[in-house]
């Protein structure tokens, strides 16, 4: 499994930001994915998830009525639609297949910063 994701940035409270992975190395249409998240110090949590045929989202507390996931498995990409950001937001940003185990990789993680 290989990853790639952008898209992150430096954001005001109440500002957007739209996150993209480029995925490879496995059959993605076959795959659910899922946006991660981790603050120095605390565990990666899960953000959102999408089952292979894109219809079927879902969301952990943080993110519901906020973030938006899609994909497109034309291009391999999974999108994070992320509206009225929070600084408690601030996180390096990762995706992944859902579930991961152990035995998972991660990229590098894109970074978003929320501050005014």
């Amino acid at each position: 499994v290989q990853v790639v994701e952008s898209g992150g940035g430096l954001v005001q409270p109440g500002g957007s930001l739209r996150l993209s992975c480029a995925a490879s190395g496995f059959t993605f249409s076959r795959s659910a994915m899922g946006w991660y998240r981790q603050t120095p110090g605390k565990a990666r949590e899960l953000v959102a998830h999408i089952d292979n045929s894109g219809l079927n989202p879902a969301y952990g507390n943080i993110a519901k009525g906020r973030f938006t996931i899609s994909r497109n498995n034309r291009k391999n990409t999974v999108s994070l639609q992320m509206n009225n950001l929070k600084p408690e937001d601030t996180a390096v940003y990762y995706c992944n297949q859902f579930p991961t185990t152990v035995a998972h990789t991660w990229g590098q993680g894109t970074q978003v910063t929320v501050s005014s």
